[in-house]
């Protein structure tokens, strides 16, 4: 299993959403922060933004414009992602392991904290 997965995005383009269904079971609170997240950051820099699993599980974050698309603020999307990365750590890294047990199928031993 070598490719990506999208998880979710969204397009300023045709102003449309989309989260994968073969992630339904993820918690509705996290897919609708994960809608909130991304329709703002097309709101706000434009472009495409997904969330992308890579093959090893863990969640990448990617935004892309179309070429002749002169309002797409490139700068300003890194700066964002950054801060995205930074606040929503917990999530993300709940994301990657959600991804690992349930679709990798890696299994998971807890650490004892003595």
């Amino acid at each position: 299993m070598e490719e990506r997965i999208v998880l979710c995005g969204a397009n300023a383009y045709e102003q449309k959403y989309y989260f994968n269904e073969k992630f339904k079971q993820i918690p509705q609170s996290i897919q609708d922060e994960l809608h909130i997240i991304c329709v703002l950051f097309t709101e706000e820099v434009g472009g495409i933004f997904t969330f992308v699993y890579e093959p090893d599980g863990s969640l990448s974050l990617e935004t892309t414009a179309e070429e002749d698309d002169f309002y797409y603020d490139e700068i300003g999307s890194g700066l964002l992602i950054n801060q995205i990365r930074q606040t929503r750590q917990e999530m993300i890294e709940t994301l990657e392991l959600y991804y690992r047990v349930f679709i990798l199928h890696e299994s998971f031993d807890l650490e004892d904290e003595d």
